[in-house]
């Protein structure tokens, strides 16, 4: 991999001795993760039952590293949300943030949702959590991915840092800011990061992040958590962006996060004051542990904020179509959604708990999608599916992960089953992979065309 060369003379500059052993890095494999979905299976069963070799992330307790010639992206027990594929140095972000269930919760930048999927999975779909991202193309994915964890409280927004701030002020208990950075630490990952590369884009990167996280203070409770974390090297995005932060507003205070597996604090050196309570900081380098390079800082505000006077979603459902979903549920499912139930035109969702009212926002996402209303039926979503376990349905179809019906189903054909049970939950090994519709011994396929498989 050719690095720039104004990268190359910077991280020596800075690195001094450590600089070799650092550049030894980039000659060497990238480290491949996955962290099992605590909302759907257990440890024990999970390592049980994948057919990887795996070894444990020692900083994430649901983390695992693969083997470079796996391919956990391709198992069917990816489509079932039984797992997230993630860079292990990425997971320790969430894991300083730890959210409870209940809170109120804020993932600022949130794309492609490896953050939101592992804080919602700590938070065990209780409480709210708003996964926004800016970027209309990259939101789909972040929806995609919450979807599959079967994650049912969350409000996904495709909106601006400062418009949210505009609508939550003081709301929030944990905020994460994953920082659209340069990305150097994700060079070994993403040669692209190379290409785009340049000390004047470290300048904007550093601009555009103070004015995220001014955004972010404004949105944060008293003795509310923020958490700001990047995947770039260079201090002008970490270190002095943390510097500024503290200096502009006088009721943050810095937290200590726990150096253990080889995580290291903050450098003081290089901030502007010499700070030396920087040293609270982390930085995950590719030289000390087995990930990429990250940094994370855990800030506390101790100062009263201003009370958040909004309003909460209130339903809009139409008499008809609460009728038309209940008749659904009663012929269906062996379980009740008791949740406050909203409507986009024909598409019904079940709110998260105490849910904001959301006019005025582009919502992607409102909570878990129930299913559309069509013509005097209610046709399921593929999300309420995932969100289900096997026993909150009256029928099921369980495939073998290594069956030939189990690709049929995700290429999106047919099954012949001989029997007439109408709406099925398919299974894959007892866990939820989508709908089927069983009629006249044949099992109508309504796995996303989007996810489907070409194989």
């Amino acid at each position: 991999m050719k690095l720039p060369s104004e990268f190359i003379e910077k991280m020596e500059r800075l690195l001094k001795d450590e600089a070799s052993r650092f550049f030894s890095t980039y000659h060497e494999e990238k480290a491949n993760g996955l962290r099992f979905n605590p909302l759907k299976i257990d440890r024990e069963t999970f390592l049980t039952l994948v057919p990887f070799a795996l070894s444990p992330v020692p900083f994430c307790p649901t983390g695992f590293y693969y083997d470079a010639h796996e391919q956990p992206g391709k198992h069917p027990y990816h489509a079932a949300g039984l797992y997230y594929i993630q860079e292990p140095s990425a997971m320790f972000v969430a894991e300083v943030l730890k959210p409870n269930p209940g809170e109120m919760v804020l993932d600022l930048c949130a794309a492609p949702g490896g953050k939101t999927t592992q804080l919602a999975a700590m938070m065990k779909n209780q409480g709210l959590i708003i996964a926004n991202e800016i970027h209309p193309k990259r939101v789909k994915a972040l929806s995609e991915n919450i979807e599959r964890f079967g994650i049912t409280n969350a409000l996904v927004t495709n909106e601006t840092p400062e418009k949210l701030a505009k609508y939550f002020p003081g709301f929030f208990d944990k905020i994460l800011v994953d920082a659209p950075c340069s990305g150097e630490g994700m060079f070994r990952k993403d040669e692209e990061a190379v290409q785009f590369w340049s000390q004047t884009h470290v300048e904007q990167c550093a601009m555009k992040q103070r004015h995220i996280l001014d955004c972010a203070y404004e949105m944060l409770k008293e003795g509310g958590i923020l958490v700001y974390s990047t995947c770039t090297f260079s201090p002008e995005e970490n270190e002095q962006t943390i510097e500024a932060f503290l200096q502009t507003y006088d009721d943050l205070e810095l937290l200590s996060i726990e150096k253990v597996h080889g995580i290291q604090p903050g450098r003081r050196e290089w901030t502007n004051t010499n700070l030396e309570e920087i040293e609270r900081t982390a930085r995950l380098w590719p030289h000390s542990l087995k990930g990429e390079g990250h940094f994370v800082a855990k800030i506390k505000k101790t100062g009263p904020s201003p009370s958040w006077n909004g309003r909460y979603a209130q339903s809009n459902v139409s008499k008809q179509m609460i009728r038309e979903y209940r008749q659904f549920e009663q012929e269906v499912l062996q379980t009740e959604i008791e949740k406050p139930m909203y409507a986009f035109q024909n598409h019904l969702f079940a709110l998260p708990d105490h849910c904001p009212n959301f006019d005025g926002l582009k919502v992607v996402r409102a909570g878990l999608h129930l299913g559309e209303a069509k013509k005097q039926r209610f046709e399921p979503n593929h999300a309420l599916a995932l969100s289900l376990k096997p026993q909150d349905v009256r029928y099921s179809l369980d495939l073998s992960s290594d069956s030939v019906e189990c690709l049929k189903y995700l290429r999106g054909e047919t099954i012949q089953t001989g029997e007439d049970r109408g709406w099925l939950l398919v299974t894959v090994d007892g866990y939820p992979l989508g709908w089927g519709k069983e009629v006249k011994s044949v099992v109508k396929n309504f796995y996303p065309k989007g996810l489907r498989i070409n194989q």
